[in-house]
């Protein structure tokens, strides 16, 4: 599932790049938990949690249903 996890996070990384951030795969649980960690412009940003839940969560659930949740680490 880690490979999934991490295709799917490479078609989201432009779109971050280029507001000057970008995604980090941390780990992905045996329960589905995806901990990511958003660097650059994204780490500081206030709406990151914004991204995390409203982009990057959602497209990793809809690409890969076994997945329960995104978390930043």
């Amino acid at each position: 599932m880690k490979e999934k996890v991490k295709k799917v996070l490479d078609t989201i990384r432009p779109m971050l790049e280029a507001e000057g951030g970008s995604v980090e795969l941390v780990d992905v649980t045996v329960d589905g938990v995806v901990k990511v960690r958003l660097t650059g412009a994204c780490g500081m940003c206030p709406m990151s949690t914004y991204t995390l839940k409203l982009g990057i969560e959602q497209k990793l659930k809809e690409e890969i249903p076994q997945i329960k949740s995104v978390e930043a680490v």
